[in-house]
């Protein structure tokens, strides 16, 4: 087995990233539009530095790993699929398949915050899974946004160690920090350049470019339920309602800090339901 690390950002100065944080920040919160341009730009350092000239064999790409909500990288995956399967097609090469790292642990904590020792301890007792049979004779990509302490590469690299894996090895990244001496909580600088509350949310959410992603159901579930409240009754229908099953779908009916405002959702899709029956429709 080899690994092979790219990222297409380093992150050398706490003041200059080589992207706008005000972008990377919707793009953590579900804007599309970001996640696509990430996804191509990420697609093409890859094919540049390690693809082209070369006879590609079977690629599986995999997203970072989720449960049921998918995360940010995944949209920016979809994108980067689509820019890598335009290229493998017309160089006579096979297109990219992909699969899927299921993870049985869920927490509320905003892993950004935390710094490195916090964040192997709260993710060390998750454990990742992964068909080890469909991966047999191809090169697996591992895809994620951000590489800031490498927490997660070796949860990664444990689930390969773990499960035999002689596979050719990549793990990708949008950015990866470089200079050790910025603290891991510039993760955090960055989630929230844009969105400092849960208002600046709607025009990502409202917008035409919108996916949904586990970093906003959380972020919204465990704001302050007096605006919590004001900001969903100025929200469609239908994102109420994606909300909720995506929420229970990730088991956060189970989560305490998330109660008040699961229950607040639940009545208000009640009433609404209510409502419309009430004037027959």
């Amino acid at each position: 087995m080899t690994v092979t690390s790219y990222s297409l950002h380093k992150i050398t100065d706490a003041g200059n990233f080589g992207f706008s944080p005000d972008e990377y920040s919707r793009f953590k919160f579900g804007d599309d539009a970001v996640a696509e341009k990430y996804g191509v730009n990420l697609a093409d350092g890859f094919i540049e530095h390690h693809l082209r000239g070369r006879k590609v064999p079977q690629l599986v790409i995999v997203s970072s790993p989720y449960s049921f909500i998918p995360t940010a990288t995944f949209a920016m995956k979809n994108h980067f699929m689509f820019r890598l399967n335009r290229w493998l097609a017309a160089n006579g090469n096979p297109v990219a398949q992909e699969t899927k790292v299921h993870r049985t642990i869920t927490y509320k904590e905003d892993y950004g915050e935390l710094d490195a020792a916090q964040r192997l301890q709260l993710i060390g007792n998750d454990s990742f899974h992964i068909d080890r049979e469909f991966l047999a004779g191809k090169k697996v990509v591992f895809l994620d946004d951000i590489r800031i302490t490498g927490g997660h590469e070796r949860m990664i690299l444990k689930m390969v160690a773990a499960y035999n894996l002689t596979n050719e090895i990549y793990m990708l990244y949008f950015a990866e920090l470089m200079n050790k001496s910025i603290p891991p909580n510039i993760e955090n600088h960055l989630n929230y350049h844009y969105v400092k509350s849960i208002f600046h949310l709607e025009p990502i959410i409202q917008g035409e470019h919108f996916f949904i992603n586990t970093r906003i159901v959380k972020y919204i579930l465990n704001y302050d339920f007096d605006s919590f409240c004001i900001f969903l009754q100025n929200q469609t229908h239908k994102f109420v309602n994606l909300l909720y099953n995506m929420a229970l779908g990730n088991g956060y009916h189970t989560i305490e800090a998330y109660q008040q405002n699961l229950d607040f959702i639940h009545q208000y899709l009640f009433n609404r339901k209510y409502k419309s029956i009430e004037h027959g429709n």
